[in-house]
Parts: C-alpha cells; structure tokens; sequence
C-alpha cells in the first residue's frame, strides 16, 4: 500500500514576530513494515534545516529563522509505503493467553524508561480502575492488552481537542471523554502499572476501505496510539481509539516516552501580547498507484 500524506501546519499572528528554533518531527524512520518512499518539507518564511535524531532514535529537524513573519507555514509531503504489521490482528484472537508480562534481565534494562510510571495518581484512582476492570474481564479475549484496549474504547467518548497538550489519565477517566492522544495516554499509563513496557506514538490513521469508515477518531487528522513490547513479538501497536491492535491503518511518525517528546511541531517566537492569532492544521492521505 503506497500512500502520499500532507501535513500542513500554519500558524498566525495580527503582525510579524521573531520566531525561534521550532523543533519538527514528521518524518518516519525507515522499517520492515514502513517504508520512506520520498519526503518533502517547505517552510515559509525560509529557514534552515539542521537534522539529527533524538534520544529515541526519531529523525528531528531543527528549523531557525532569519526574517520575522505574521505567517508560518509548515508543509510536509510523504510517500510512504505500509506493509502488513509484525502481529497482524488474525494471530491475537480469543484464547490467546496474555494475563502478565516477563522481560528479561536485558530487556528490563533496555525498556526500564518505558517501564516507569509518569503521571501521579496519589488517590490511586487508576489502580481502583484496574482492579475493577481486571475483575470485569474473566469473559474477555483472553488477552489482557487487547481487553484493555477495548474496556477504554468502550468507556469513554471520543472529542476532537484543539488545546495543546494531553489531559492527565484521571481527568480522562474522570471526564469520560478525550482526544486519541488522551485515550493513548491512559493506556500507557494503565498498561504499565500491570507491568508492561509502553510507549506513546503519533502519526496518522488511513481509511482504507469502505468498511472502516466507522472509525471513531476522525480521518485527515494526526493521530495517536501506544505501543507496547511484548517478548517474542516486541513492539506492538494498540489503538483505543479506533480499537485496533497491530493494524496496518496506523501509519508511526515518532514515538516517545510521554506525550510532549513526540509533538509534530514545537516552537517559539517573540512579540506583542496578543498577537497570536491561531493555529490550524490540514491533513490529507491519498493512496498512490503503484507501477
């Protein structure tokens, strides 16, 4: 499957700022089941580009300006090619046992960031809920990540949030509701207090068929996801959102500890109070021809 995904970002303001270095990340690594075909990046004002990879090994270009502006675009185009996932969804089905987690020594000392815990809960509100859903589950799949991902699918609704940032895993829970990001992060946070090694991912999600287009998380947005590693089949996409689990729809950009390493655009400027007008972003994925 080869797809062609523009990313525009733009934001606004009532006269031109200075900006500072913006932090892009929107380029995924090369991989068995995901293949950079071609990249393109413009940026207006002009700026440029200083490349590397961060702590977690996602390619990261550094933008910085020279002339103020009361206009950023960011354009990024993709072609990228998906294959199959390294656990197609056929091969976890009711009967699969996976009711805990045992990493080795080497593992554990590799995974231990993905391992810890980040957001308080001095209440204990999330292990309340774990227990609770733990005790709900003696019908389920037999796989405790999978039921996970659906008990939260089906507990919470889902709302487009435009603020920045991800609300904390209680107030998610609490509220009932939240963005992909927020059903990713509570996830994460859940599956690590059973003792897995999670991680939060961001890109997009591709409606490939008739049928999928049911899907709860809109299509033409960026999108969010966790991966968890489980021996013998590592790193393991599941999606609350959407219910999914090692899809092919899902499309990696970068992937992180917690949710502020992997922002698509990060950044600064300087100018008067108030002149930030706003921000918008527009998605688009088109399936490609292949020759």
């Amino acid at each position: 499957m080869l797809l062609r995904i523009r990313h525009a970002t733009t934001y606004r303001y009532t006269q031109p700022v200075v900006f500072g270095p913006h932090r892009l990340m929107l380029r995924p690594r090369d991989s068995f089941d995901l293949r950079v075909v071609d990249t393109a990046l413009s940026i207006s004002p002009t700026a440029s580009l200083n490349w590397m990879h961060d702590a977690y090994g996602n390619p990261v270009a550094i933008a910085n300006f020279e002339a103020e502006a009361d206009t950023l675009d960011i354009v990024s185009i993709l072609m990228l090619q998906r294959f199959g996932s390294a656990v197609p969804r056929a091969e976890i089905k009711p009967g699969t046992a996976l009711t805990g987690v045992v990493y080795s020594e080497n593992e554990r000392a590799v995974l231990q960031p993905f391992l810890a815990l980040a957001s308080a809960d001095p209440d204990r509100k999330l292990d309340r809920w774990l227990a609770d859903f733990r005790a709900r589950i003696g019908q389920g799949s037999g796989h405790l990540l999978r039921d996970l991902a659906h008990a939260l699918h089906g507990a919470l609704a889902y709302a487009v949030r435009f603020d920045e940032g991800t609300q904390h895993p209680v107030d998610t829970l609490e509220s009932g509701s939240g963005s992909c990001r927020d059903y990713a992060w509570l996830f994460i946070e859940l599956a690590r207090r059973m003792g897995f090694a999670a991680r939060f991912v961001t890109g997009y999600i591709h409606d490939r068929s008739p049928e999928d287009t049911l899907l709860t998380s809109a299509v033409g947005l960026t999108h969010a996801w966790a991966d968890v590693f489980i021996p013998g089949d590592g790193w393991v996409e599941f999606d609350p959102t959407n219910d999914l689990v090692a899809d092919r729809q899902l499309l990696r950009v970068a992937v992180a500890r917690v949710p502020e390493d992997a922002s698509a655009v990060a950044g600064s400027f300087t100018g008067p109070a108030g002149s930030f007008l706003g921000l918008s972003v527009g998605v688009s994925i088109e399936p490609v021809r292949e020759l």
